[in-house]
This record gives structure tokens, sequence and C-alpha cells, in this order.
């Protein structure tokens, strides 16, 4: 299993990637860099797109549509444009400011169902109560603006390991500073997650012992197996749907910060990384904090899910 290292610039904070079937183009999120980035692989072309605030998150919709978390809330970005177009950026929902405040709080990590809902999680700053949140985003034709925005769950500090299991019965989310994973049972008809249990607990970071990293952005593969970006591990864990740790795939970073599945076949894994905060040896080494790379798996994983609206 051979790593690449991807020719194209590091990232301030990589995230949110996928794989665009009908493109075979890799889209990612610079969150601190506020930009959406496009990479063609054939072509070697790379787009990218400015954001007014943080993107935390993206996805494919129809028709060259990206549907992206900024800090405020959900947006559709046309790809067809260029990002100085002002046109290029349309606001679908804000979220309500009761709930989320954005003086402290944005969105961050996220993905769609295989229903076509958009779910993202948030992440607060700084970290003084766990009021980041997971929420859903929805086409509602009862909506006055067409769309409906729900908050589905709560208690979190950074949310992020966003997936679903191949059968559509568990959702995964992650608690990123509580080093842990929790699961719930997802009913994808109604949209409705119950019964949040933990999952996997990863030891936290103790002066003079070996740390194995916190959960960050992770990918499902076929098989059911949950792949997961090790924050200042250094590594993506492939976890069995039980939980073990069936594989460690080392990266030249110390901070990935997600996975997803690609190419043609979708067993190549592109695995994002964070630049932003560290150490200057860490940005300036010959494989630089931020870098994006790719690895190719054994076992195919999950197409990505579209955007409905």
């Amino acid at each position: 299993m051979s790593l690449q290292t991807l020719p194209l610039p590091p990232s301030e904070l990589g995230e949110s990637p996928f794989w665009h079937p009908e493109e075979q183009q890799l889209y990612w999120c610079d969150i601190q860099g506020f930009a959406v980035h496009a990479w063609s692989p054939s072509t070697g072309q790379h787009r990218q797109w400015r954001m007014p605030s943080e993107p935390g998150c993206c996805a494919p919709a129809a028709d060259g549509q990206l549907v992206i978390g900024l800090r405020n809330g959900f947006y559709l970005l046309d790809t067809a444009k260029d990002s100085a177009d002002p046109t290029a950026l349309t606001c679908l929902a804000l979220l309500p400011p009761e709930l989320h405040d954005t003086a402290v709080l944005r969105l961050n990590d996220g993905r769609c169902d295989t229903a076509g809902r958009f779910w993202a999680g948030s992440v607060i700053t700084p970290r003084t109560t766990p009021n980041a949140a997971l929420w859903c985003l929805q086409a509602d034709p009862a909506s006055a603006t067409g769309y409906s925005v729900r908050h589905m769950a709560g208690d979190s500090f950074t949310a992020n390991g966003l997936a679903f299991s191949p059968d559509n019965r568990t959702m995964y989310w992650s608690n990123t500073p509580e080093h842990r994973i929790d699961r719930f049972d997802f009913d994808v008809a109604t949209g409705e997650i119950t019964h949040r249990r933990p999952w996997v607990q990863f030891d936290r970071k103790v002066d003079g012992q070996p740390y194995g990293g916190r959960p960050d952005g992770a990918a499902v593969d076929v098989e059911g197996n949950y792949w997961v970006a090790m924050y200042e591990g250094a590594c993506v864990l492939q976890l069995s749907p039980a939980g073990e740790v069936l594989q460690r795939i080392a990266v030249p970073v110390q901070c990935p910060t997600m996975v997803c599945f690609g190419g043609e076949d979708l067993r190549t894994l592109f695995i994002t990384s964070a630049r932003e905060g560290r150490p200057v040896e860490e940005q300036e080494a010959e494989v630089p904090a931020g870098a994006l790379f790719s690895v190719q798996a054994e076992t195919a994983g999950l197409p990505v899910n579209l955007f409905t609206y």
C-alpha cells in the first residue's frame, strides 16, 4: 500500500473531501483558507472558489451545484461560475440565531444521506460549553423558502466523523475533543435518529505517553467498515462495524483531517490534512502539513450521496 502526495498546494485546514462520480474530480474545503477546491487527476486542473466565511463542509447537488455549510447556514454554489460572480452563491437556509450564535459557532463536518438530505455538525470556539450541534437540511415544499432545517442532536464541542452504514440503519457522529465516536439508530425514510450511544472511545493525550490522536472526519466502505482520520495521530484507522482496528495507515503529517473514497472503482482513499496552528518545522517539511494524499484500498467505498433540492 503506497501513499501518494498529491500535486496540490497545502490547505490551512483541509476538510470534507468527496469524489464527484460524473465529473471524476476531487472536491474539498479549506476551512481556514475560506475556499472550496476542485481537482481533476486526469488533467491536473485545479480550481477554487473563495467563500465569504469558513466553508465547513460541502457535497454535490444536481446540475453542477454544490451544497455548502458556511458559518451561519447552508448555501448552494454554482461551480460553472467564478467565485467573483456574486450570483455563484445562493443562500438556502440560515441557522436559527437563538441556537447557533455565529460569534462562537460555525458549521463543520457534514455529508448527505441516501435520501438527499444534507447533514452538518457545528464546532464551538472557545470550547467552554458543549453547545455544538447536528443539523439537517432538506427540501421542503411546505416551507416559505423551500427548505427546512432541523436541530437533530447536541452536547458536542466539535462535530466530526459523520457517516452512514451501507444498510442505512446506523449513523456515526464523533465529538473530537472527547476522543469518542457515537452511533445512532437511523431511519432513512423519516430522517430520524435515536438511541445515541458511545461506540469507540480513544485514549486522551497524557504527557510522556504515546498518543494515537483523536477522531476527525470519516467515511464508510461497502463492507460497513469505518475509516477515520486521527488528528494529531498521523494516521488513518479502518475500524470494523464492531469497532475493532483492522488497519492503520500512517501518513507523513501529524494532523490528517478527513477521508473519502474515489476513483473509477472507489478504491482510492483520499486524505486531507491541516496546516493551521502546526509548528514551523511541520509547515516547511518536505511533505508539508496541509498536504493532500491518496492511497489504494482493497475495499471499495460507498459512493457520495447527492443533495436533493
